[in-house]
């Protein structure tokens, strides 16, 4: 225990609230031991059943971690260290390939969309109490259903990782595990981080995760996982049809597992999608438009099990309430239009992420990239290759803020390249950078 914090408080809510403001004053660092409950309750001058209740508080709020007789301990604070935040300073005249966002280029015009909406919010204004558009909940469904994902009640959000946190919440309580793709998408990693759950890395190749590796991690007591259907990021890896059998086969032995399937690609990306959802009694299947209308024009259909479902809508309505209609309005517009044109923004993007991989290859460096807008390439030293491809007038993103376990790497967004870059961009590369291990991401 820390000499410069000594527990007090009168009720449970105090003293874990004492506690929690020690750990973000930095008072309590990260792995401190706690004393037992009844040393709590002697030092605060109350009942062990009060300093039990603080402890459970705690706990709850992921504060800290129990692990049966070796005690309580502070657990690491993400808010401190998100991964977001690993960033570097693109100066100028550098090509900055580090964002990840889309091509603007490939991007709907809105004029028409937003107007339809408008008139819309004119003849029917959304008030309290109004439910989800309806032409986009049957367009959502259509779609869904039309690409083999299961039938399923459906929802709205505001893009998948409100989805994915409000499930999570629904489900699993601090300290539970959950399987998570390694590399992986940094904003879940450190959603994962703040909610005070355990991630279990799942290794990957081109074709999605390893079925031995979500094995072992269902088998080590993992209570949900998240899969990506296509697009990863940071890899592009995308489930083949293959590849789903043998997921199936093994999320069919953990019926109790939640599985959440992330399909950001739908509308940007040309592989099928191979759906894992409802092999288990729990599932959701989340999809964004964020990419392929642009991040601000971003919600997420949800569809799921029907408990899920409620669980997900019931703390919707506690929190933001609903996703604005006049937003719901001009997708389903976008959709019922056909404004983008999935094909032609796929061959887009596939021209320059296929064509970089294959002119890395002839380098011989390997590099992975099967499907969405980024390419990650194996190194030595992060840092070094950063630095190197700074000096010849490109920037990357560091690897490490998508890696739990897996070795070293750097990642680029394909889409503000032109076809014409390809060529010198891998030439600075080959230059800059010393060959890796080939085959998986780990």
């Amino acid at each position: 225990m820390s000499e410069t914090y000594r527990i007090v408080g009168e009720t449970a809510t105090e003293i874990a609230a004492g506690v929690e403001a020690a750990v973000s004053a930095g008072r309590l660092s990260p792995g401190t031991m706690l004393p037992p409950v009844r040393e709590v309750a002697v030092a605060a001058g109350v009942s062990p059943g009060t300093a039990a209740a603080a402890y459970r508080l705690l706990r709850e709020r992921g504060v800290v971690e129990t692990a049966g007789r070796r005690g309580t301990r502070v657990r690491p604070r993400p808010a401190s260290t998100f991964r977001e935040e690993i960033q570097i300073e693109v100066p100028p005249g550098v090509r900055d390939l580090s964002k990840g966002n889309p091509d603007p280029r490939l991007l709907p015009p809105l004029h028409d969309a937003l107007a339809a909406a408008a008139r819309a919010h004119e003849e029917r204004p959304a008030m309290y109490g109004t439910g989800d558009d309806e032409e986009l909940i049957a367009l959502a469904g259509e779609r869904l259903r039309a690409d083999g994902a299961p039938e399923g009640a459906l929802a709205i959000t505001s893009g998948t990782l409100d989805a994915v946190e409000r499930v999570l919440a629904a489900h699993l309580r601090p300290g539970d595990a959950i399987a998570v793709e390694d590399p992986g998408w940094t904003a879940l990693l450190d959603l994962v981080g703040v909610m005070g759950l355990r991630p279990v890395p799942m290794r990957l190749d081109d074709e999605g995760p390893l079925p031995d590796e979500l094995e072992r991690a269902l088998r080590g007591g993992a209570r949900a996982a998240v899969i990506t259907a296509r697009a990863q990021n940071p890899t592009g890896a995308a489930v083949s049809a293959r590849r789903a059998g043998e997921l199936r086969g093994v999320l069919a032995a953990y019926p109790e597992v939640l599985l959440i399937e992330d399909d950001h690609g739908s509308g940007f990306v040309d592989l099928p999608l191979h759906a894992l959802s409802g092999v288990t009694a729990r599932w959701v299947l989340v999809r964004s438009t964020a990419k392929a209308f642009g991040p601000d024009l971003r919600l997420a259909p949800v569809t799921g099990d029907p408990v899920t479902l409620d669980r997900l809508r019931g703390r919707q309505r506690l929190a933001a309430g609903w996703v604005s209609h006049l937003l719901q309005r001009a997708v389903a517009h976008l959709w019922r239009t056909r404004a983008v044109d999935t094909a032609a923004v796929a061959r887009a993007y596939g021209l320059r992420r296929d064509g970089l991989v294959a002119a890395l290859a002839e380098r011989g460096l390997p590099a992975h990239g099967r499907s969405g807008l980024n390419v990650w390439i194996p190194v030595a030293d992060e840092a070094a290759a950063i630095t190197r491809l700074l000096g010849r007038g490109w920037a990357c993103a560091p690897g490490a803020r998508n890696r739990i376990g897996t070795p070293p790497a750097v990642r680029l967004t394909v889409s503000p390249l032109d076809v014409g870059e390809i060529e010198p961009l891998a030439d600075d590369l080959a230059a800059a950078l010393r060959p890796a291990a080939r085959g998986r991401y780990g």
